[in-house]
């Protein structure tokens, strides 16, 4: 992709649905998305202005399949990162709260009457949580969530009767739904301690497959194989590496993706540099950004700094 020079651009994330990581931009004046590889990539980046614009929605295309609808106004957003116009019609809103009787359009009830997957993932910071993914989605799901093990537990035979699960699990076996804290997580992958995200991993697919039993139902564990772009980043550093602790909304910052879990990069600012450094693409999520030969601040990044 060939970026213009001085055309904003409305920052929409990383996204796996190829099976590698891929930049999701929009064009500020078309809303038209494009893709960009992230490995390899040198990117310059910087920040077009304050505040966040909405990303659109997900919408159904065919039967199970989804694929991201950029918002054709890219309003400002909301609280929850849409505007109300993109938020009305997502109908994605509606299955946090099918399995308990909530309204439920009817494209969203064709896609949750399809199989479920329910998974454990563990992060970088041993931290780990229950989730669940669509059939056609096992892999891209937690592909998108960069963890540093996955466990599926159980296919369920649909998206309502997963999700009862998945609250059991949180109940009975004491599973978060949500793992949050950045700071923490970009902190674990500058220096990953494979043997303490082992263990935390181990002891929450064991709660889980124990909660699971006393259901009287039979788990058939089977472990997530990790993108290899990903291999590097989630291991112990050879040299020196660092969280990257300029702020990404602000500024100018030139960097090359060398190794990428979920929306986390592990990069090198110039080819020549002995320190790479770690840094999460998602908080420029909802941002406009002018793409170009931008660098980093010149100000070392020293590890006695931190």
């Amino acid at each position: 992709m060939d970026f213009a020079p001085g055309r904003p651009y409305l920052w929409h994330g990383v996204t796996w649905a190829t099976g590698a990581p891929s930049l999701l931009l929009a064009d500020a004046a078309t809303a038209a998305l494009s893709r960009v590889d992230l490995m390899g990539l040198r990117i310059g980046v910087k920040a077009a202005g304050d505040g966040r614009f909405c990303t659109g929605r997900y919408r159904f295309s065919g039967t199970f399949g989804v694929e991201p609808l950029p918002c054709p106004q890219q309003a400002r957003a909301g609280p929850g990162g849409q505007c109300p116009a993109c938020l009305g019609r997502d109908d994605f809103r509606f299955a946090h709260h099918a399995h308990e009787g909530g309204h439920v359009p009817a494209a969203l009830s064709a896609y949750l009457d399809q199989p479920h997957l329910l998974y454990v993932a563990t992060f970088a910071n041993a931290s780990s949580k229950v989730g669940t993914a669509a059939a056609p989605r096992r892999v891209s799901r937690l592909d998108e969530q960069g963890p540093v093990h996955a466990t599926y537990l159980l296919q369920a035979s649909d998206g309502r009767s997963v999700r009862v699960l998945e609250d059991t699990l949180s109940r009975d076996a004491g599973l978060a739904q949500s793992v949050r804290g950045t700071a923490a997580k970009l902190a674990a992958l500058a220096n990953p301690d494979p043997r303490q995200t082992r263990a935390a991993h181990d002891a929450a697919v064991g709660r889980a497959l124990a909660a699971l039993t006393a259901l009287g139902l039979r788990p058939e564990p089977a472990e997530w194989t990790p993108p290899a772009c990903g291999d590097e980043l989630r291991s112990p550093p050879r040299g020196e590496r660092l969280a990257y602790r300029h702020d990404l909304r602000e500024g100018e910052h030139g960097f090359q993706v060398e190794s990428c879990s979920g929306s986390c990069a592990l990069v090198r600012l110039t080819p020549g540099d002995d320190v790479r450094y770690v840094l999460d693409l998602s908080v420029l999520k909802g941002r406009r950004v002018l793409i170009g030969s931008y660098t980093s601040p010149a100000a070392p990044l020293q590890g006695s700094l931190f």
